[in-house]
């Protein structure tokens, strides 16, 4: 298989999960705080070089891989890489949010499963407080059946596409290093696909 094709399997994965996360926020009521972006924020977040696969991706076919490569090295602190930090104008979002990687697009919207089977809501201080009700009843509907996309499930499919590198999971900084590494290593002596994807 090829990186591109790769790539297109994660991206397809991420659709899939972008579609069923829409479908729970619908049933259940429950989302985000706009412009929150506080789970991000955490420094011991981690993450497997497959799920930022197309964002490495990007990276290189916009010509920046070397130069992301580089920032990421000297990156000061064990907060993810992507995220822009707070300023007077913003609280901080993602940088390439498009491209977010797999444990982004589940939390908040994902069920893990406790030491007995039981589904649990994988979601942030401000959602189980600030939307206290919609989360109380969400978590008795998800108790009695309701749908909700479940962490290892969605690993388990990303696991399938490239088991070596999603099966892996690190510091979520060294898993972006990762992923522009093996684009770089496996376009090192193979011309760059021709493509109509846009850059961005």
């Amino acid at each position: 298989m090829t990186l591109d094709q790769k790539v297109r399997l994660v991206e397809s994965l991420f659709d899939q999960l972008e579609q069923e996360t829409q479908q729970f926020q619908d049933k259940s009521g429950l989302g985000c705080v706009s412009g929150c972006g506080k789970c991000c924020s955490y420094p011991n977040i981690d993450a497997s070089p497959l799920e930022f696969l197309p964002w490495a991706f990007q990276v290189f076919l916009s010509g920046k891989a070397e130069e992301a490569l580089e920032a990421l090295q000297s990156h000061p602190n064990q907060t993810c890489f992507l995220l822009t930090p707070v300023s007077i104008l913003s609280k901080g979002h993602c940088g390439s949010y498009k491209h977010r990687g797999l444990i982004c697009r589940l939390f908040g919207y994902a069920a893990s499963k406790d030491k007995y089977g039981n589904l649990r809501l994988a979601t942030c201080k401000i959602i189980k407080e600030g939307q206290a009700n919609h989360y109380h009843i969400t978590s008795e509907a998800i108790s009695k059946g309701m749908y909700v996309p479940i962490f290892t499930d969605y690993y388990m499919q990303l696991n399938q596409i490239d088991y070596q590198m999603g099966s892996k999971t690190m510091p979520i900084n060294r898993a972006l290093k990762m992923a522009l590494e093996e684009v770089l290593q496996y376009y090192t002596y193979r011309p760059v696909p021709s493509t109509d994807r846009k850059i961005g």
